[in-house]
């Protein structure tokens, strides 16, 4: 697809500086920018770069002035960060919109309800009583259980597993290899040292604009629902437990783990490798550092740090003498020898 400066400023409501009709097919960094690429610059330490790339058009803020001849078109906006976001966002939603239809070899069951404008890639399963909203791209190797229900402009990425009674709401992506609606961890101990599995009955609900990155598995309640509430962003390999509630526009990253029956607040972030235990309740707006361990309840607001997890400005405090421990090892002990030597001294 290609597009012209004049067409990719309408879209971000900037202005050209330049020709309007230069044109582009493909997307850069501004260092490595060429002929027919699209870059941006928004971080002042690459402004060096737009005097020397090759990119055709290079968005920028409004603030910037050159200082030399450039040989790229300008598109100027408020800020060009979040306008290549949006670009990028609007170059994909095109890419997805050509795909409709349902490829073979796939099996569709014969009640299943659908919007206009689906794609259903090859190698695909969808079971009975599932209903589709518009624009709902499915794309193959997935499997779509039973009873689910999927809201409008929603993405399935390859070989996702959506297992039965799910519901996602408007504006959801799910990406390649995530298992939404497995059976949760549920095991009672038996007498004799062996575990009886614990039936889990319940769903997974998840609502409007929320991203579900690879290989992320969320599984589905023991009762009632695991719920991801409007907005959440997780990353690739998170493992959401049954029962657990995560609030609106929450974002978790990576290889984090959060044990059944834990609730997060809003607006959360939470740093990679995290590992939260179960039956918790986390607050509104709380930070939580990578590589940390929540075995506790957390207040609205709270910035945490270390395993188990303590206010980062502690942690911070703590590290600096942590690092310097042996150091400061080596120190009492040779005060205990100074106090022993005059403990002999004034016994002699």
């Amino acid at each position: 697809m290609k597009f012209t400066a004049e067409q990719i400023a309408g879209i971000l409501e900037g202005t050209v500086v330049g020709n309007p009709n230069a044109e582009v097919h493909k997307l850069s960094k501004i260092e490595e920018g060429s002929e027919g690429s699209l870059t941006f610059l928004a971080n002042p330490k690459y402004q060096n770069y737009i005097y020397t790339t090759q990119a055709s058009i290079t968005i920028v803020n409004n603030t910037f002035f050159p200082d030399a001849e450039l040989s790229t078109t300008l598109i100027k906006v408020e800020d060009a960060y979040l306008s290549f976001s949006k670009l990028l966002e609007f170059y994909d939603q095109a890419k997805r919109s050509n795909k409709i239809g349902i490829e073979q070899p796939s099996f569709i069951y014969e009640n299943v309800k659908y919007g206009d404008n689906l794609y259903l890639g090859s190698f695909s399963y969808v079971s009975k009583n599932v209903v589709l909203g518009e624009n709902v791209k499915i794309y193959p190797n997935c499997f779509i259980g039973e009873n689910v229900i999927i809201g409008n402009n929603v993405t399935i990425f390859a070989g996702a597993k959506i297992h039965s009674e799910t519901v996602i709401g408007d504006n959801c992506n799910i990406y390649s290899g995530a298992v939404i609606g497995a059976d949760g961890f549920g095991f009672a101990p038996n007498p004799d040292g062996t575990f009886s599995k614990i039936p889990q009955i319940g769903n997974v609900v998840i609502e409007d604009n929320v991203d579900i990155g690879a290989n992320t598995t969320i599984d589905k309640a023991t009762m009632g629902s695991t719920i991801i509430r409007k907005g959440v962003k997780l990353d690739n390999q998170i493992q959401i437990g049954h029962n657990v509630e995560i609030g609106e526009n929450t974002v978790i990253a990576a290889q984090t783990g959060v044990a059944g029956s834990t609730k997060i607040g809003k607006s959360g972030m939470i740093g990679g490798q995290v590992g939260i235990t179960g039956h918790l309740t986390i607050g509104n707006n709380v930070r939580i550092q990578a590589q940390s361990g929540v075995a506790r309840n957390i207040k609205d607001n709270e910035i945490l740090q270390g395993s188990p997890t303590f206010g980062y400005n502690d942690f911070s405090k703590s590290y600096v003498h942590f690092k310097n421990l042996p150091k400061i090892v080596t120190e009492i002990e040779e005060l205990k020898k100074q106090i022993v030597n005059q403990k002999n001294g004034k016994n002699g």
